[in-house]
Order: C-alpha cells, then sequence, then structure tokens
C-alpha cells in the first residue's frame, strides 16, 4: 500500500511534488456515497486510486516516470558498475541541472510503514535513508549521508556494515543490501518487484498463461459487463520467428520462439474462431490487456500506475476499470487521463482529482479539485476544468480564421 510518494528535478518536474494517497478530510454526502473509494489501515483513511489530469506537456507522464525510476533504482542498482550515468534528466532551468534529484517513498509492506528515501545527481548516490513503524513510532534501519558515511539501527539487519563496503555511490544500498540476502531488504525488494506494478504487459508472452487460466472466467464475466459479445477465449502456444543479432554476421539470423495467442469466439457464431491480434478492435484488445493485469492486482491487494489507462475505451469501459479497483479491497492505482468524464466528483472524490500543469517557468505543478476551496460538490467539475477554472486546460486558438492565416502564412 502506497502512502505518498514524493520527488523533485526529474525532467520537468523542478519543485517538490507530491501525491498523497492519504484520505483528505472530506465529510459531505457525495464523499459518503464514495465510501468505496477509500480503504483503512490502522485509522488512516487511504485512496485507492488517484487520476492525472491535464493538458499534454504539463508533466502527467513524467510523474510515473519518476515513480518509474524510483523503483527501478532499488530493483537494478546494485547491478551498476563505475560507468553508469543514471537515466534521467534534472530541470534544465535556472541552475537545476547542477542541483541532486530527490525521491521519498512512503508505503506499506506486510503491515509495516516505511520510508524509504534518496538523493544523487546523474553521477553519483548522494545520500539515502530507510525508517520504518515497528509499533507506531519510527525508527531507523539505516542513514547513509552526503559523506558516505553510514548509520544504522540496533539489531534491524545483519552484518549492515558488510553491506556498505560493498555499495559504491553507484548502487543504492537497499538495493545491494537485497543482494547480499539481508532479510529486511530482500522483504521490501520483493514489495517493489510483486506488489506495486510498473504498468501493463505483454499479454503475448508465455508467462501470462497462469494468469489467464486463473482469471479466465472472470475475464469472460468482465467482457459480458462491458457489452462484448465474446462467450469464450483460449489460450494457445505458438512458434515464431524472432531476430537474432549474431557478432560477426551483417545479416540478422532467427530462431523460433514460444509465444501466447488468443483465440476468441462470439455468441453469434460460437463454433467460428477469431485471432484476438488480427481480427478483435482496438478497445477490446485493451481492455483484455488491462483485465489480465488489472486482476491480478484487484485479487492480490497489489498498487499499480498506469499512463493514459482509458485510450482507445469507451468511457463508460474506463469507468468499469475503476470500479473493479474501487470494489476491491485495498489495491491501488495512479493512472493519467485525458478523459474528462472522468472529472466528476460522483465518480471520483475531490481529493483523487489531480491536475497537473505547467507554470511559466516551464515547470509541473500539481494541486488537488480538494484544494480549491471555494468549489461546491453541486458545481459541474469537468465544466469548470474546460472553462480553465483550475487552470490544467489546454488553450488551443483553433478557429478558422486562425488555422486560416497559418496555412497563408
Amino acid at each position: 500500500m502506497i502512502l505518498k510518494i514524493e520527488f523533485e528535478n526529474f525532467f520537468s518536474i523542478r519543485d517538490r511534488i507530491r501525491i498523497d494517497f492519504r484520505a483528505a478530510s472530506i465529510n459531505t454526502a457525495l464523499a459518503r456515497e464514495l465510501s468505496h473509494n477509500v480503504m483503512e489501515w490502522k485509522g488512516v483513511p487511504v485512496l485507492k486510486s488517484i487520476g492525472l489530469f491535464g493538458p499534454n506537456a504539463s508533466g502527467k507522464s513524467n510523474i510515473l516516470k519518476a515513480i518509474t525510476f524510483c523503483c527501478r533504482m532499488i530493483l537494478e542498482s546494485h547491478l551498476h558498475n563505475e560507468g553508469v550515468t543514471f537515466n534521467f534528466e534534472p530541470f534544465k532551468f535556472d541552475g537545476w541541472q547542477n542541483k541532486p534529484s530527490k525521491f521519498l517513498i512512503d508505503f506499506v509492506c506486510e503491515d509495516v510503514e516505511y520510508e524509504y528515501s534518496f538523493e544523487l545527481t546523474r553521477e553519483r548516490i548522494l545520500s539515502e535513508s530507510l525508517y520504518y513503524y515497528p509499533v507506531g513510532r519510527r525508527a531507523k534501519v539505516f542513514v547513509r549521508d552526503a559523506e558516505g558515511k553510514y548509520s544504522f539501527g540496533t539489531g534491524v539487519m545483519v552484518k549492515p556494515s558488510d553491506v556498505a563496503t560493498n555499495t559504491s555511490v553507484k548502487n543504492l544500498f537497499l538495493s545491494r543490501a537485497s543482494s547480499m540476502n539481508r532479510e529486511i531488504a530482500q522483504k521490501l525488494y520483493r514489495y517493489f518487484m510483486n506488489q506495486f506494478l510498473l504498468g501493463l504487459v505483454n499479454v503475448n508472452d508465455m508467462m501470462m498463461l497462469d494468469s489467464f487460466n486463473t482469471y479466465k472466467k472472470v475475464i469472460l464475466k468482465a467482457l459480458e459487463i462491458s457489452d462484448t459479445d465474446i462467450t469464450d477465449i483460449e489460450a494457445r502456444k505458438e512458434q515464431v520467428p524472432a531476430p537474432v543479432a549474431i557478432p560477426g554476421q551483417p545479416e540478422m539470423s532467427y530462431k523460433l520462439v514460444d509465444v501466447l495467442r488468443f483465440k476468441t469466439f462470439h455468441r453469434n457464431q460460437k463454433d467460428v474462431m477469431f485471432d484476438m491480434d488480427m481480427e478483435e478492435s482496438n478497445g477490446t484488445r485493451k481492455l483484455f490487456q488491462i483485465l489480465i493485469r488489472l486482476l491480478d492486482v484487484v485479487k492480490n491487494k497489489k498498487g499499480i500506475i498506469m499512463d493514459e489507462f482509458d485510450m482507445g475505451l469507451h468511457t463508460r469501459l474506463a469507468d468499469f476499470i475503476l470500479d473493479l479497483i474501487h470494489a476491491s479491497e485495498s489495491s491501488q492505482l495512479l493512472f493519467t487521463s485525458h478523459n474528462t468524464n472522468l472529472i466528476d466528483v460522483r465518480r471520483l472524490r475531490r481529493d483523487q482529482i489531480v491536475f497537473v500543469n505547467k507554470t511559466e517557468e516551464g515547470a509541473t505543478d500539481v494541486y488537488s479539485l480538494y484544494d480549491f476551496k471555494d468549489f461546491r460538490e453541486n458545481m459541474d467539475a469537468e465544466k469548470g476544468y474546460l472553462q480553465g477554472r483550475f487552470d490544467a486546460v489546454p488553450y488551443v486558438d483553433s478557429s478558422v480564421s486562425s488555422i486560416k492565416q497559418l496555412l497563408e502564412g
């Protein structure tokens, strides 16, 4: 479970941005009707979903990139050698390229809260810390300061100094500790590997077969609810040629690899088979891809981030996907969308509707509908957004006369 994520100086993100899943104190009639949008952890109300809305190039995708980068560093930085340059760019204006980038994630793993943070440049990790709340009080696991010195909590980790000795300026201590079989680090590594998912998957990967078999009945029911006429789906293994580069040979070679292909059957002709990839609509394929991933999230209380999750889907299917999350016990979704129909306080609470905008200095700014204290829930949030009341809407001078002038110029 994610409680909050913070980051700064990452691509278009200059100042510290917080994505806060801890629910605001909203006690209106509409908020009470949306009680299923919130779960509770040790008395703390936590949101199940947050939507990021705003114009193109405002930084919505960069927010998800920042979260992905943070997770990838935890999972992979122990593999980095001395020649590695970290794969991101700091904010490019006003000297921010010379300042460190910072990341913090506050999350719950096995019913214990952890607060993990690190700072780095593109060349080196500058500092890092991990705290946890084993009995409700903040306690140190380790702190790594800007001079490369470490301090450790008492009795939390076996031989932490050995890990520190083997951790370079290119490695996160947490990542290195996991690779050296330290129990608490391995537990958190598994959390970021298995419980906090970074987007969708390739459904043609053979690894998806178990998920499909596990959730086939639920997928078919979901497709029925979503008003498709698919009555059955079969998964089949097929071999296809894949290119292989061989050193010293200019021409590409090929080898046969196993892929998963899905065949569909429809209500009116149950004996006629269709190929999912070739013959189903883009919307059906996208919905199927989302369902395979999201049902795992919902059934196993996981979290997921999805960029423009509803692209190519009817708005009612977007509603259905959100309903899946909100019907779960404790799964979470952070998504971006251009679907203004979702900016509706009858569907999402005000603290679930987050706007992303670009300031005059070119930096990404983030704020929620809840921050507009003069907004009343009997107002039309979507209409207000389109009218520019919340700023995070593109201004496009698309009149016929202006376009004529552009073409004539």
